[in-house]
């Protein structure tokens, strides 16, 4: 006698029960993610995730987001480090610590540094970089890491560079959804970038080199303030764009 086909039988009514329960809650949290996309927050927010070059990070409210312009930039670093013997890097305004991330996954063997004065944005560095070797420093960038003074390779940062009065110019996703600090910086955009300069030349030993992003308009402006600190080799660099996108800078 042939048995009856499993897959035609009714299921159980608590099986029935649980199954259409699970349904509903799928359906109410689709409409709760499509409802705060609708108000534009932004798509990394809602999943939680963000992709950075070959790593993966979380991102939620309270956090930047990064971007793939920051990808060239955190790639030249990586390169300009490789062969070096157990460097020491700082990456400044590190917010969800993609660049240190990137850094120890696809170089490693170095003392890395991560400093994020935020505490929203530090909690998911902490959480993204755990178990990566970096050192996690909740601190204004200013008065950072002042055992390393003359002892560091390499500065990185993506500091906040939108000019305070572009504000309104940017999309809703986010101006109103994304930290300010992490967004503006002054009238011209360039005050974090200066305090970056100060604390390169204060953290650098003589030869390392800080690589800064900037804005795309910012491509004479930022050179130039590494320029009047006295750094040398001061060479403006394009995104994957060919847009001015970052700077980079050795101390004498």
């Amino acid at each position: 006698m042939t048995p009856p086909d499993e897959t035609t039988q009714p299921l159980p009514p608590h099986e029935q029960r649980l199954l259409a329960e699970h349904a509903h809650g799928d359906v109410a949290l689709f409409e709760s993610l499509a409802a705060r996309r609708a108000a534009r927050e932004p798509l990394q927010y809602l999943t939680g995730t963000a992709y950075f070059r070959t790593v993966e990070v979380a991102v939620g409210p309270g956090v930047f987001i990064p971007r793939p312009e920051t990808e060239v930039m955190t790639g030249w670093a990586i390169d300009w480090l490789r062969g070096r013997d157990y460097p020491v890097v700082v990456e400044l305004c590190a917010g969800s610590g993609a660049i240190s991330l990137a850094v120890a996954t696809e170089l490693g063997g170095c003392d890395q540094h991560a400093v994020e004065r935020d505490a929203a944005a530090a909690a998911y560095l902490r959480r993204n970089v755990a178990g990566a070797g970096v050192a996690v420093v909740e601190s204004d960038m200013a008065d950072a890491l002042p055992e390393l003074d003359g002892r560091v390779d390499l500065v990185i940062a993506n500091p906040p560079y939108i000019p305070d009065g572009d504000a309104p110019a940017l999309p809703s996703d986010v101006r109103d959804h994304e930290p300010p600090a992490s967004l503006f910086s002054g009238s011209q955009g360039l005050d974090a970038i200066r305090v970056v300069a100060d604390v390169a030349a204060r953290l650098l030993r003589p030869g390392g080199v800080v690589a800064c992003e900037h804005g795309d308009d910012q491509g004479a402006l930022a050179p130039s303030v590494f320029e009047a600190r006295g750094f040398a080799d001061v060479a403006d660099h394009a995104d994957l764009t060919r847009r001015p996108r970052f700077v980079t800078a050795r101390r004498r």
